[in-house]
């Protein structure tokens, strides 16, 4: 029986060709990228051209035909080194390739996935102002024209992530408010889209280069070969968003995963080379005892959340994993982060060291793609059921 961290040759290799490429090509950007709030452009042409950002496509769409457990060693790899480069990558693949794999037709295959997979970047557009952690509650509104058979869409999205790169978006609107869950519509909206806006971009705290925008719609015309899975999927695509969110927890489960190993790599190191009284920190049993704790904690949230990877790879039921792993992985990032801090003192609090980046960005693990509480509620409700 193969332990859950053993790579296969494979896996192994392909961590470690994701590790060398995010230690020499993001690595040098990460600062910049922070205070500019953009990513490099430069940067988006070599993600897609090592094959990151169509990690479960298919082949014959120009994909590298991977495994979700793929997309989560890149995932951690790269959150290691910045985050905000590790949500780009991680929203690509779990939410956008996974929704049109999973439930796009065969036509809409052919016409997004390998653009997606080779020069695209696509964002996965749900929430809106009074739709969060009650992610139905959607007010965007997508109405038929019976004369042509396309769909009108008008309203707003916020926080959407990707959002000023991507060029298709995966947008969820309802067909009828009255329905609830069940006029939820998915609609394949492409940038240039008459009466399609890129909205505000948040100012946020950490995760800076990523961008989170709001989407307008004003009678926004969509042709109803854009209803993500066809006409059969007008009043479901709730199935659509369940799901792929279930699978994106695992992803943002890596992220937080890889921030802290990240942040836990720059402490030990400084610890070791750091001297106070006449010898590094790393030699008090104090400094010691905190490191150990916060490495055991990390692996703790890697078997979670490789468990998750696993387990959905298998075909096996993953929920209460994969909430499991996106809430005990962000609260090991915040700690971690924190921890790291305090490992460098006052030089930790300044930007020219990167746990306070790290820091910053660890914050946002427990508020998207559920937060804590929402993962909480889930837990519980299947531990309970089980019991």
């Amino acid at each position: 029986m193969q332990a859950l961290t053993q790579l296969s040759p494979d896996e192994q290799l392909f961590r470690s060709t994701v590790r060398d490429f995010a230690r020499k090509e993001i690595a040098p950007l990460v600062r910049s990228m922070d205070e500019e709030a953009h990513f490099d452009a430069g940067l988006l042409r070599k993600l897609h051209e090592l094959g990151l950002m169509g990690i479960p496509v298919p082949e014959q769409f120009g994909g590298a035909a991977g495994t979700l457990f793929e997309a989560v060693l890149a995932v951690e790899e790269i959150s290691a080194v910045d985050p905000a480069v590790g949500v780009l990558v991680d929203v690509q693949n779990t939410l956008v390739l996974s929704a049109i794999l999973r439930w796009g037709t065969e036509a809409q295959k052919k016409q997004l996935l390998p653009q997606l997979a080779t020069k695209t970047i696509g964002a996965y557009a749900l929430s809106e102002a009074a739709s969060g952690s009650d992610a139905f509650a959607l007010q965007c509104r997508a109405t038929r024209d019976e004369a042509s058979g396309d769909y009108v869409l008008n309203g707003a999205k916020l926080w959407i992530t990707n959002a000023a790169e991507a060029a298709v978006f995966l947008v969820f609107a309802t067909v009828d408010p009255a329905l609830g869950y069940k006029g939820i519509t998915c609609f394949v909206v492409e940038k240039d889209t008459p009466g399609f806006a890129i909205g505000r971009k948040e100012d946020k705290l950490g995760i800076r280069a990523s961008s989170t925008c709001e989407l307008l719609f004003r009678d926004c015309r969509v042709p109803v070969a854009n209803v993500l899975g066809g006409l059969e999927l007008v009043g479901k695509a709730y199935k659509v968003a369940i799901e792929t969110l279930n699978e994106g927890r695992i992803g943002i489960g890596a992220q937080m995963l890889g921030l802290a190993a990240g942040a836990w790599r720059h402490a030990a190191r400084y610890a070791k080379e750091r001297k106070q009284f006449g010898k590094p920190l790393a030699e008090f049993q104090a400094m010691q005892f905190q490191l150990a704790r916060m490495a055991t904690e990390i692996e703790s949230a890697r078997l979670l959340v490789y468990n998750a990877a696993r387990l959905k790879d298998a075909g096996a039921d993953f929920l209460k994993e994969a909430a499991m792993a996106k809430l005990v992985a962000s609260e090991v990032a915040e700690r971690t982060a924190s921890l790291a801090v305090e490992v460098f003192g006052g030089a930790g609090f300044v930007k020219d060291y990167p746990v306070e980046k790290l820091y910053r960005d660890a914050k946002i693990g427990k508020i998207y793609e559920g937060t804590s509480f929402m993962q909480l509620a889930t837990i519980a409700k299947l531990v309970l059921a089980e019991a």
